[in-house]
């Protein structure tokens, strides 16, 4: 379906003077390079803090695992969602303490978990019998997330399939973590990455509820209410504000559950550290394919393999800004990789000031969750993705 040339407006993802000092920052240093501005993710767990004033906020680790902000979250109170035992070495390494983490990943070896109880990890999710019955012969008499299917209609990096169960498997895994000596804690989803349908969480709420009163019969209290994650940043598609998610999502639970409210966890990731990213790059060339093409082609120091992975179906639409005057011909954007799936954008247009040529910088915004973490290792030989801290009045 054919969209309108999509023209950046700066001044709507970044204060022009920040802007300024981050490019005086950043003025020396080779790209591609992610500058994280903490302050923002400070903003960003205070805001959501404040709108979900009774939630327990446990970051997905996997989002952004730079060290500077997982000790500056620590330090805020939050809680710690992970997904691998070299996860938990790292969180641990940096003195958060075991009842400070849940181990969300439902995929995971017997042995994980036994790492992981053994360091004294006692939250664990699961959505299958096998993983059940390896929880409670390696962690016995742990707790318990049982996660639900989703479809995750409505996000733009939707989580489906793979993970959650229906209802009529999660109730009779809920019976038998009983039976097994575990402690059924609560139930959890996932309506999908950058999701900007809240009334997904309508729907699964409701399933919930529905869990909560079927096992109840049966004598057991589910305690809480895993929301995961979902709330989206600021790409190029408007989104609601997090006011505007919390109001409604409270709703849901109110109308669901009135007055036996349960406790809620929330798994934001995305949210916290996407809008404080900026990914800093190099036009390494722009070329045509044939005389009478009207699309150039620009390619970047940076592509799906340096850290760019969610661009595969131009799911993840970034805000992509070129310094210069005049707007040119629209433009198809492809990475350095000698791979031909490292195209980042050809059916959804970006436009290029007509006076941009090789050696310009470009400037890649909402880039600081599932950037640097998604980066290869040495694909073709370059390095993962490096990153810097900027921290607005210390850097500037």
């Amino acid at each position: 379906m054919y969209r309108e040339p999509y023209s950046f407006p700066l001044e709507r993802y970044i204060e022009p003077s920040r802007f300024a000092q981050i490019k005086k920052f950043t003025q020396d240093m080779p790209t591609p390079l992610l500058v994280m501005d903490t302050s923002l993710i400070e903003h960003k767990y205070d805001e959501l803090s404040a709108n979900f004033p009774n939630a327990d906020l446990y970051y997905a680790v996997k989002a952004n695992p730079m060290p500077e902000i997982l000790r500056l979250l620590k330090d805020k109170g939050a809680h710690f969602d992970i997904a691998s035992r070299y996860e938990l070495d790292l969180m641990l390494s940096l003195g958060v303490g075991p009842e400070r983490i849940s181990f969300g990943n439902t995929i995971k070896k017997k042995s994980d978990i036994a790492y992981l109880y053994d360091k004294g990890v006692r939250l664990f999710s699961t959505d299958s019998e096998s993983d059940l019955l390896n929880i409670a012969e390696a962690a016995p008499q742990a707790r318990v997330f049982f996660r639900i299917l989703t479809e995750g209609t409505g996000a733009d990096w939707p989580l489906s399939r793979k993970f959650g169960a229906h209802a009529d498997i999660i109730y009779n895994l809920i019976l038998q973590a009983r039976d097994l000596g575990l402690e059924p804690y609560g139930l959890s989803f996932h309506v999908g990455s950058q999701q900007r349908d809240i009334g997904q969480w309508d729907d699964a709420i409701a399933r919930c509820k529905y869990l909560y009163d079927a096992v109840a019969e049966d004598g057991i209290e589910l305690q809480v209410l895993n929301l995961g994650g979902g709330f989206p940043a600021s790409y190029v598609d408007p989104t609601f504000s997090v006011e505007e998610y919390a109001t409604e999502i409270m709703r849901f639970i109110e109308e669901d559950f009135g007055n036996k409210m349960p406790h809620i966890i929330l798994e934001p990731g995305r949210s916290l550290t996407a809008d404080a990213g900026i990914i800093i790059a190099e036009v390494i060339n722009i070329s045509r394919k044939s005389k009478n093409n009207m699309y150039q082609w620009v390619y970047l120091d940076i592509g799906k393999f340096g850290g760019l992975i969610e661009t595969i179906d131009e799911s993840i639409k970034f805000p992509i800004y070129f310094e210069g005057e005049g707007m040119g011909d629209e433009i198809i954007l492809a990475g350095p990789t000698c791979d031909s799936m490292d195209v980042l954008y050809e059916n959804y247009r970006y436009h290029m000031p007509e006076n941009t040529q090789a050696g310009d910088r470009v400037y890649i915004f909402t880039t600081g969750a599932y950037t640097r973490s998604y980066s290869s290792i040495c694909f073709n030989g370059f390095p993962p993705l490096h990153a810097v801290i900027f921290n607005e009045g210390v850097n500037s």
